[in-house]
């Protein structure tokens, strides 16, 4: 199958204007030991296709995975100029003008569909990169994903992230298949963990299934988001922005600590972080199981939630984040 036929051309022009500073930026590189996967000297052509070891950043632990069922709400920031034609954790070049962002599990690359909740306004950006690694962020976007979801201005937003599973096997695939494939490694290149502690609670739902195998390298299912293929041989979504409704009342931000099926756990996490802030405990049903979520809030705003969750962080619960809901 042709290019032209794996993907669809759109010619539609989007011109916004305005800077702002980085919402946050990647780790530092760690000093390389025995083993461990040296760092990029400078972007790859095409990039790879990545997962990576577990890694922590200022004591915190990130699990990157095989998660085509990814869907998640919190707060998103954006990273640009600083950046600019410097090597991705994949080995991409960073183009601030792409629609690019960095997540800090999904496999890269992946397609996400990140929808501003305040605005409603939709795209679709390809995760090449590990980021953010300011607590409660999500997803960094590239400069040009904050401008079409309006919020590069004001430097977050509160979003939907939502793994597009069909086309990210796509995508995975054809990396693959141009022969760039690092499964192991921290994002950075740095030194892989050899014990990684795992949190004490599940941050969110039930555990995943296995992933669904990889397809083969000889055939991959059609990309149908619209978009074109580099030459370097990626995949970059077209600046097209769907306009979808804005949830009714109020979107709240709460630090959601973690995710039990036993009551009583739950419970001892809540009255262990009622003191910080007023803690509640919520009961959601994943497929047949119900879940109990420790949550902190409401919050009025980003600051204060950010606030809270370096609080809640510092009592070791390590699985705590931002969401909106």
């Amino acid at each position: 199958m042709s290019r032209a036929n794996v993907v669809k051309w759109v010619l539609f022009g989007v011109t916004m204007a305005g800077l702002s500073a980085c919402a946050s930026k990647p780790p530092p590189a760690a000093p390389q030991q025995a083993g461990a996967p040296a760092a990029a000297a400078g972007p790859t052509p095409g990039g790879t296709y990545k997962v990576g070891n577990p890694y922590q950043i200022e004591g915190v632990w990130y699990y990157p995975q095989v998660d085509y069922s990814y869907n998640q709400t919190g707060i998103a920031s954006w990273y640009g100029p600083g950046f600019h034609t410097k090597a991705t954790a994949n080995g991409e070049a960073y183009n601030e003008n792409e629609l690019t962002a960095a997540h800090q599990t999904l496999p890269m690359p992946s397609l996400v569909r990140v929808t501003n909740l305040e605005n409603g306004r939709s795209i679709v950006v390809r995760i090449n990169d590990r980021g953010p690694f300011v607590p409660g962020r999500i997803i960094d976007m590239s400069r040009r994903g904050a401008q079409l979801l309006g919020f590069d201005q004001k430097g977050t937003a509160k979003v939907r992230v939502e793994i597009l599973a069909e086309e990210s096997r796509a995508i995975a695939a054809a990396a693959m298949n141009a022969g760039g494939t690092q499964v192991a490694g921290s994002p950075d290149g740095g030194p892989v963990p050899q014990a990684a502690p795992r949190p004490k609670v599940t941050v969110e739902g039930a555990p995943l299934p296995p992933p669904k195998p990889t397809p083969s390298r000889n055939v991959a299912p059609p990309v149908t988001v619209a978009g074109t293929t580099t030459d370097d041989g990626r995949f970059m979504p077209a600046p097209v922005v769907e306009q979808k409704p804005v949830p009714p009342g109020p979107q709240r931000i709460y630090v959601q600590a973690g995710s039990f099926t036993i009551y009583d756990n739950a419970n001892k996490l809540r009255a262990r972080l009622n003191s910080i802030s007023p803690t509640n405990i919520s009961s959601a049903m994943v497929g047949d199981t119900q879940f109990f979520r420790v949550r902190v809030g409401p919050f009025e705003n980003v600051d204060r939630a950010d606030q809270v969750l370096a609080q809640v962080l510092q009592t070791g619960t390590n699985g705590a984040r931002i969401i909106v809901d």
